[in-house]
């Protein structure tokens, strides 16, 4: 009897539940897009974690010729600004060379200016027929060089990192130390003569003179 009477009380409960409209029965895709829903978005703690709006703006950088980095002096106690040269053919054990090297100038609080990477250079080794004379290439040698420039060595400092690099240099891998000049400096970059031979006729091509009178033959 207790049974049935509760089954009845629970049908009574839920069709007044259903009249009044207590009771809303949603669906699971309802469910689903109430879940993604992002509440947070009008919250109080919405915004957190943005620093771009409390800095103070910045003047808009003016295009122009970028000015030369100024080299920086020996002193009586340290070298000025040095350039560890990593050359050799196995572009692997040059690169991994490289790395040891900046990882050791960081471990030894070495300033490291710049690490950058020159063209790789390539060498084609002809080979002469037996029976003829025909050349034609044998193989292709690929050049490849890193060079990691650093400030403020000391006098004392640099032949303990001559000798600790030259322990664990590796086979193949040449190691140049030179001090940075400013010739130096412009022979990283790549030559071309063709704008050599236009120097001298920089002021007269903005003139009113056609330009194929620069180039004419006699």
């Amino acid at each position: 009897m207790l049974s049935l009477r509760t089954a009845a009380l629970i049908r009574r409960t839920l069709a007044v539940c259903r009249s009044t409209g207590c009771l809303q029965l949603q669906s699971s895709s309802n469910v689903l897009m109430q879940s993604n829903t992002r509440h947070y978005r009008s919250q109080p703690t919405h915004g957190i974690g943005r620093f771009r709006h409390l800095l103070p703006p910045e003047d808009p950088k003016k295009k122009g010729k970028t000015a030369a980095k100024e080299i920086k002096p020996r002193t009586d106690f340290e070298y000025g600004v040095v350039n560890l040269q990593i050359t050799g053919y196995n572009m692997t054990l040059v690169e991994h060379f490289s790395q040891y090297i900046h990882n050791f100038c960081n471990r030894y609080s070495v300033k490291v200016e710049e690490s950058y990477a020159n063209p790789t250079k390539t060498t084609e080794v002809m080979h002469l027929s037996e029976h003829g004379n025909k050349m034609f290439v044998d193989s292709v040698l690929t050049f490849h060089e890193r060079v990691i420039q650093v400030s403020g060595l000391s006098f004392t400092f640099i032949p303990i990192l001559i000798e600790v690099l030259t322990m664990n240099q590796p086979e193949g891998v040449n190691l140049l130390l030179k001090e940075v000049s400013e010739v130096g400096i412009w022979s990283c970059f790549a030559s071309c003569a063709y704008i050599y031979w236009l120097l001298p006729y920089q002021g007269t091509l903005y003139s009113s003179r056609p330009l194929w009178g620069l180039f004419s033959k006699g």
